[in-house]
């Protein structure tokens, strides 16, 4: 099974791998017998993903990513395996989704003669009232 980022870009199960350990925190006894935690692990250089985007990956100052280039994620907001799978398979598309984001590239624009023109008006306008604040010279 895939997990679809975008249209053009998913990634194959078998390209990251699953497993599970003891949640942190509270929970009583429940907690120290079953693993509910899930550790996901994906190498970004032996994925399939385009050069462009396992690039700006790891050139993230992620701190997820390991010097390897291989990315941790751990989840354990849920009381279900199974939750904490999808949440962790989740937020790997997300991260791999802001990955993909390109800003647009500025085009360079400039003022309309008539914003010039109200912008010099006020400037006169706060320059003669500074010019009426003065000791008058007798």
């Amino acid at each position: 099974m895939a997990v679809f980022i975008t249209h053009q870009i998913s990634i194959d199960e078998s390209e990251f791998s699953l497993t599970a350990t003891r949640s942190q925190g509270a929970g009583g006894q429940h907690v120290n017998k079953v693993a509910t935690a899930i550790y996901l692990r994906f190498d970004i250089n032996q994925s399939s993903l385009p050069e462009k985007i396992k690039t700006k990956l790891l050139e993230s100052n992620d701190t997820r990513i390991t010097s390897d280039g291989v990315m941790v994620l751990r989840a354990q907001n849920h009381r279900t395996q199974e939750q904490n799978k999808r949440d962790a398979i989740k937020r790997l598309a997300v991260v791999i989704k802001q990955s993909t984001y390109e800003k647009p590239v500025r085009k360079p624009t400039r003022p309309s003669r008539s914003s010039q023109r109200k912008r010099m008006d006020s400037k006169t306008k706060s320059g003669q009232q500074k010019q009426l604040r003065k000791k008058i010279d007798m």
